[in-house]
């Protein structure tokens, strides 16, 4: 196996059902009932944060519904759900006799939301400092200087 893009890929070319099994191995856990999250969310979160981090590529088919509710061991019903709430926000594609598919475009729009939200802060934050009266160079070596911790410490990001 070879580390490509912080991913895990074998070396030798998966047929689907091999490949399948090893993305319902590697990315999906149990759900904790006893969290107070209700199972499917769990699972909802599991599969946008997989797909974010490029763990489930676009294009990647997701195991059936049969399949991952025996692998965590839930509802099939519980996985359905989770398939529709995913397909109705557009994380997902289910092509009705082939299953579900990460939708082509939706982690580029949902990282570019994420830059929308955070410019949004840091504009915020910078018209506090300068309402302080704080001048963009101290602004910048403020900046600078955060970002520099975060990278000294481990575990901190």
């Amino acid at each position: 196996m070879e580390l490509e893009g912080g991913r895990v890929r074998p070396h030798f070319a998966l047929d689907n059902t091999v490949a399948l099994c090893y993305i319902s191995a590697t990315v999906f856990r149990k759900p904790n009932p006893a969290s107070g999250i209700p199972i499917y969310l769990q699972i909802e979160e599991q599969i946008r944060h997989a797909i974010e981090t490029g763990a489930l590529a676009a294009g990647a088919q997701l195991p059936s519904i049969r399949s991952l509710a025996e692998t965590l061991v839930i509802n099939p019903h519980t996985v359905a759900r989770v398939y529709r709430d995913l397909e109705s926000e557009g994380a997902i594609e289910i092509r009705h006799g082939l299953g579900a598919f990460v939708a082509e475009a939706w982690r580029e729009r949902v990282q570019s939301d994420r830059m929308r939200s955070a410019q949004k802060l840091v504009r915020t934050v910078v018209r506090q400092l300068k309402a302080l009266g704080l001048e963009e160079d101290e602004i910048r070596r403020l900046v600078e200087a955060e970002t520099a911790e975060h990278e000294l410490l481990p575990g901190r990001r």
